[in-house]
């Protein structure tokens, strides 16, 4: 999660700086909501867009996880909007998706268990392939 951060905090700069530039918003305080707005569907646009087109975040594909279907394949938008909407409730209500896994008979979140979604670790690269 500290990596994803690191680099989600690095779109949010950009985006920030691109909203700023455009609406002068530090000028006009009552920009505020549509601020929050706006950077909460930059989060979701790049979770979502990684997580339907591939499966993995830069963060994900680093560590070698991969978000997929329950059936296996790729994540639908609607679930990747939903596991969103889910992973960010339960992280404003103290993890509970979180500690939702150590209850859960096969170790899934509570988002990925609500989206019908499921992380799987990918096997390390074989000696010789980058």
């Amino acid at each position: 999660m500290g990596y994803e951060a690191l680099l989600l905090g690095a779109v949010l700069y950009l985006a920030g700086f691109v909203f700023v530039g455009l609406t002068h918003y530090p000028a006009r305080p009552y920009l505020k909501p549509v601020y929050q707005i706006y950077l909460g569907a930059v989060t979701l646009a790049y979770f979502a867009g990684f997580w339907t087109h591939g499966g993995q975040t830069p963060a994900m594909r680093a560590w070698r996880l991969k978000l997929e279907a329950q059936g296996g394949g790729p994540v639908p938008l609607g679930r990747a909007a939903l596991r969103f909407a889910c992973a960010v409730g339960g992280l404003v209500l103290g993890g509970a998706t979180l500690w939702w896994s150590l209850l859960d008979r096969e170790g899934l979140f509570l988002h990925d268990r609500l989206a019908a979604t499921r992380l799987v670790r990918l096997a390390p690269p074989s000696p010789g392939r980058p």
